[in-house]
């Protein structure tokens, strides 16, 4: 067993979702808005996304990938009307409570939201595909193990980011002023809009 492949996969997660993206900012203002729990499980599900689109690509499922790729039109459309409504909800919301407490019910809402966000972009699949190739991790010699090792990798490391990121913005979070929460609130809600005007855009090129 080559522990170097769940490295690779490890370097692979981390590099994917440093990028901040509209991801990461609903990570960044649920941590803000309720607290490190809240932004940590979004982040897990945005690992968990990346996992899969790391499996598809480790273990060559073509089929999957190409359907995803065939459909991508529509996860465009889904994906950015989401954003559009996360957007707007966030943009007229009020000023977030430090002292809010998140239900289990909201934490699963927060999970499976962000799992379907990040499965909205099936063109991610072709930057895991690159990345492989660059990282040496694709070729004739894999094997199940070694892209099994490589998808566990890719997993824990895209939840290391977003163990880091939640947790810096926790600290912040206790030195912010309500207003400044509010105006960080505003600010994220009207870059995920356009994110999402940007993924419309998208659907229809």
């Amino acid at each position: 067993m080559d522990i170097t492949f769940a490295l690779r996969g490890l370097l692979l997660g981390l590099s994917i979702a440093a990028p901040v993206g509209p991801i990461g900012l609903l990570c960044i203002r649920r941590t803000l808005a309720e607290g490190r729990v809240s932004g940590l499980v979004t982040g897990m599900g945005a690992a968990t996304a990346d996992g899969f689109y790391g499996a598809v690509a480790a273990f060559g499922l073509t089929v999957v990938s190409s359907f995803l790729l065939g459909q991508r039109l529509w996860v465009h459309i889904v994906g950015g009307a989401f954003l559009l409504y996360l957007g707007l909800r966030i943009v007229l919301a009020g000023p977030p409570d430090k002292a809010a407490v998140v239900s289990r019910a909201g934490l699963g809402g927060a999970y499976a939201s962000t799992v379907l966000l990040t499965l909205s972009n099936p063109l991610t699949i072709l930057s895991f595909a690159a990345a492989f190739a660059a990282f040496g991790v694709a070729g004739s010699r894999s094997t199940y193990v070694s892209a099994a090792l490589v998808t566990l990798g890719v997993f824990c490391g895209s939840a290391l980011w977003w163990l880091i990121l939640s947790g810096v913005v926790n600290v912040m979070r206790a030195r912010l002023t309500e207003r400044a929460l509010l105006w960080v609130n505003r600010a994220s809600g009207c870059l995920i809009l356009g994110f999402a005007v940007f993924a419309l855009a998208s659907a229809r090129g």
